[in-house]
């Protein structure tokens, strides 16, 4: 049972989260909500343990499908970063704002960015283009996040100011969004030959979870004792993160998205979750 403890505490922890909701506001949705996303999260895990290839895909899949197509297009919850926006200037603490604060403001404390890696809809798609594995040296384009993250507060302060901050235009927003988001990631992707490279250029989410995730109880720690410094986890890192070191300052360290490809090529079993 060890090697499944992790899923075990995950899906306990949404389990607990989904519970506690559900008695604080006597709203079903959110039992339903966060259950659905712990089993998710809880059998991906195991699957992983066990061996299964597409254990990450899954998860990955069945949590993002269902954040874009159910809650998002078909229940119009805004669950981009504007939406959070939204939701906060106009104090609803509802699904936008709760993700968030689970998912990519407090959550990284446990998890890191495993959102980025087994849950987010963007990438979701982006991880189906064949550039898996980086071709290319990290840019220093980093600084694009934090402006694509002021000018999605300030188009909703914008609407606010107009008078259309309502909730038709903030799903609308969403649609847009969506398709803005993956015309650039594919085309970054192609371009730079790199699958992740929204992850690392675009993506004003990572401001939220950049922070947190240096503290995470939950990361890849290597034995530098068995390390060889054979190189093989940094070729297959899609995040550029210096995996063979353990330290938590290591070059790219709070971009890990825990898809643990480092740890399947480490031929000294010296990377470990």
């Amino acid at each position: 049972m060890k090697k499944y403890r992790t899923s075990i505490i995950l899906f306990l922890v949404f389990e607990v989260i989904a519970i506690w909701l559900w008695q604080a506001t006597g709203n079903l949705f959110f039992l339903l909500n966060f259950s659905y996303i712990g089993i998710c999260i809880g059998i991906g895990g195991i699957l992983f343990a066990k061996g299964w290839k597409y254990a990450r895909e899954f998860t990955q899949f069945g949590v993002g499908s269902y954040m874009l197509v159910f809650l998002g297009l078909i229940c119009h919850e805004n669950m981009q970063i504007e939406g959070f926006w939204y939701y906060l200037l106009c104090g609803f603490w509802g699904a936008g704002t709760l993700h968030y604060a689970i998912a990519k403001i407090f959550g990284p404390l446990l998890f890191g960015r495993g959102w980025c890696g087994f849950a987010c809809w963007t990438a979701m798609v982006l991880d189906l283009l064949p550039y898996k594995q980086p071709k290319s040296p990290r840019k220093a384009w980093g600084f694009v996040r934090y402006i694509m993250f002021a000018l999605s507060l300030a188009i909703v302060l914008l609407l606010f100011w107009l008078g259309k901050a309502d909730a038709y235009t903030m799903f609308l927003l969403f649609v847009a969004g969506n398709i803005f988001y993956y015309a650039v990631g594919i085309a970054l992707a192609i371009l730079l030959k790199d699958n992740r490279a929204f992850c690392k250029y675009i993506c004003p989410i990572t401001v939220f979870l950049k922070p947190m995730s240096r503290y995470s109880l939950l990361r890849i720690k290597c034995d530098e004792e068995k390390c060889i410094n054979c190189g093989k986890c940094l070729k297959v890192c899609p995040m550029n993160v210096e995996m063979n070191n353990n330290s938590r300052s290591r070059k790219n360290a709070t971009e890990c998205i825990l898809c643990q490809k480092c740890t399947k090529v480490c031929p000294t079993k010296a990377l470990k979750c």
